[in-house]
């Protein structure tokens, strides 16, 4: 594996990273040896007063400042095979890696990284073509328990062995992605739950055997911070399932799935966007459901004033963002209700956020500022105005 490393590196080397590591950070080394001189002609750090006899005495902070600004994670897996100190430096001082540009034996560059960069927080491992194994992701949860972030989307080869890897080794987790990985079943997504309770973020699209009223009720148990979730593409859920979350999750933002939304317009007051797209099985029921919602927050004390109205895509709570497309049940007063309850969502061009596309009959449906376009104009105004 260390063989294969080194191909890697110094095919990095003769590549890109030639020209800038013999090159252009040569260049700027001499110019900060010339404005560090003192009288030996050596130049020394001010901040410790170490000598800089050479790319290797570079301060740590100063390394990562060079590689981040070269814009690509490959500089830093070259970097760490040009010396010791610099390998030691980017082990320990690297927490955002992304390795989605591999097209090729992936598998093999991860199960090699995680031993080294175990102080990763955020790591990307998004594929074009399925290369990522099991025995890669158990690398990753063995070693880098710091994790944060993950992205495994479209990793088709992964079965429920990742999943409970990544229960043990990464409990911190705040933000999973593993849509498309259609292997993983609702025990092995349930038990995920119970160990990784920060999770915020998690995109289930695609996990057709995982997403199951079961799965769900686990996570709306465990996961009670739980903003964002993407269910698109799963079928087996239900009115179970999405009740489970409406009483489990009510901090809730972002929610992207193909049932009912009668139980989140009740449980999630907090909801600022809400994705139906393909829901043709979606009825009125749910829109006035949703248009309830805003009335009974309304009564609680946190209506929709003129404070409320001007500041609507400042945080302030409601509706800004829903897509309805190709909703084909829904009729027109249904759509104008929610419409007219949740002042950030407008049909007009410049602020579209109520999404129709493919529902010729909702074409009446449009928003306040169709109705008063002076409204409109300062709107505009107040947006351009920063």
């Amino acid at each position: 594996m260390e063989l294969y490393l080194d191909q890697i590196i110094q095919k990095k080397k003769r590549m890109d990273g030639e020209q800038l590591m013999s090159g252009e950070l040569d260049n700027s080394f001499n110019a900060l040896m010339v404005s560090g001189e003192g009288e030996s002609g050596q130049a020394h750090h001010e901040g410790t007063g170490t000598t800089l006899l050479g790319w290797k005495d570079l301060p740590m902070e100063l390394l990562l400042r060079i590689l981040s600004m070269a814009g690509d994670d490959r500089m830093v897996i070259v970097g760490s095979g040009v010396c010791t100190g610099w390998r030691d430096t980017l082990e320990w001082g690297v927490t955002n890696l992304s390795l989605s540009w591999c097209q090729a034996h992936m598998n093999d560059l991860v199960m090699s990284l995680a031993q080294k960069f175990t102080k990763l927080q955020v790591l990307s491992l998004r594929q074009i073509k399925p290369q990522l194994e099991d025995s890669a992701v158990e690398a990753v949860a063995n070693n880098c328990h710091d994790l944060r972030e993950l992205d495994l989307s479209r990793s088709f080869r992964l079965s429920d062995r990742s999943l409970y890897a990544l229960a043990h080794g990464c409990p911190h987790l705040t933000r999973l992605n593993i849509s498309g990985c259609s292997n993983f079943s609702d025990a092995a997504l349930a038990y995920l739950s119970s160990q990784c309770k920060n999770l915020k973020c998690l995109n289930l699209c695609g996990c057709v055997r995982a997403v199951s009223d079961r799965a769900l009720q686990a996570i709306a148990c465990n996961c009670g911070q739980l903003q964002s979730l993407n269910l698109g593409w799963c079928d087996s859920v239900t009115d179970k399932g999405v009740t489970s979350l409406a009483s489990g999750c009510p901090e809730l933002r972002a929610l992207d799935l193909y049932e009912s939304v009668v139980a989140l317009a009740n449980g999630c007051p907090h909801l600022r966007s809400l994705g139906l797209y393909y829901c043709q099985n979606i009825t009125d029921r749910a829109m006035y459901s949703l248009a309830a919602n805003s009335r009974r927050v309304r009564s609680k004390g946190r209506s929709w004033d003129a404070a409320a109205r001007k500041n609507a895509g400042a945080g302030a709570d409601g509706l800004a963002s829903l897509n309805i497309s190709q909703c084909t049940a829904l009729t027109p007063p249904a759509v104008q209700a929610v419409c007219d309850s949740f002042p950030a969502l407008h049909t007009c061009p410049e602020r579209h956020s109520l999404i129709i596309s493919g529902c010729l009959s909702l074409t009446s449906v449009h928003c306040a500022c169709a109705h008063h376009p002076h409204r409109h104009g300062r709107a505009i105004l107040s947006n351009h105005a920063y």
